[in-house]
């Protein structure tokens, strides 16, 4: 659900206190149109702004399917006046997320070139105000969202270690968490994957370390999980790009994480052609 105040707030900031050019009478119709290839999201928050401008939206195309140029993925009938005041919010957005599904999908077709199992997943690297559909984005380029926010996965980094020491920050953090919630620790050496099994982690983030290293880095941390009789998951990250991913994924871990998801991707190019 997209709140009011937020759809309010895209179109104050755009139209702003004395607009002469949508001024324009009549009813009409309006397409939003594809100029590249990709992966169509952002379809939900799009419609929801036609939505609060009494817009109605004719048709629209499945989110998460492919797309090529001269797609129409959204038609809009009602007054000119409000369907060229939503349009620009609609292709902006749009664009956004599109592009960030369309870079997710080739990251998820590069990990399948070597894995059928692993997860590429989202981080919090996000525009303020805007996670939602970033990270709904993600999910239509068929990624994982990883955390929504911090209160969903208790994730000891390398600041709290630093501060507390691994062990004494998984201790402390597990004490307060819910016994529902996954603990997360994050680990530049190889070494310390195994050390934060034993603490109690759930999940062994295995950070900015090179395919090799990484690849290390979970046989060491597979031989404790086997002692301990249970599973932990390993997941990669930091500078992991759609080029390297294949060798992240061939390396065993469970998830490859990439904040260039959300925080690099490139707009999809849309326009938007009314009657």
């Amino acid at each position: 659900m997209i709140p009011d105040s937020q759809i309010e707030q895209w179109l104050r900031e755009d139209v702003g206190h004395h607009d002469v050019t949508n001024q324009v009478p009549g009813e009409t119709t309006g397409r939003l149109v594809a100029k590249d290839s990709g992966v169509v999201a952002g379809l939900d928050a799009a419609r929801a702004v036609f939505g609060y401008l009494d817009v109605t939206v004719t048709d629209s195309a499945g989110v998460g399917g492919r797309i090529e140029p001269g797609d129409a993925v959204l038609e809009v009938e009602g007054p000119a006046r409000d369907v060229l005041r939503g349009e620009r919010v609609a292709v902006n957005i749009t664009g956004h997320a599109s592009g960030i599904a369309s870079k997710t999908r080739r990251a998820v077709d590069a990990a399948r070139s070597e894995s059928d199992s692993v997860r590429v997943a989202g981080t919090r690297k996000t525009t303020p105000g805007l996670r939602g559909i970033e990270k709904r984005a993600v999910v239509a380029g068929g990624g994982d969202t990883h955390r929504l926010d911090l209160s969903h996965m208790v994730m000891v980094k390398d600041n709290h270690v630093a501060e507390m020491g691994l062990e004494s920050a998984v201790e402390q953090f597990r004490e307060r968490a819910s016994f529902a919630t996954k603990i997360e620790v994050e680990v530049e050496e190889p070494a310390d994957a195994p050390r934060a099994a034993e603490a109690g982690a759930d999940i062994v983030l295995l950070d900015n370390m090179d395919p090799k290293t990484t690849e290390r880095a979970v046989g060491l941390l597979r031989d404790a999980a086997d002692e301990l009789d249970r599973e932990v998951l390993a997941e990669a990250s930091g500078g992991i790009t759609v080029e390297t991913v294949p060798d992240y994924a061939a390396t065993g871990v469970d998830v490859i994480s990439m904040g260039s998801l959300t925080h690099s991707a490139q707009t999809l190019d849309y326009s938007f052609r009314t009657g």
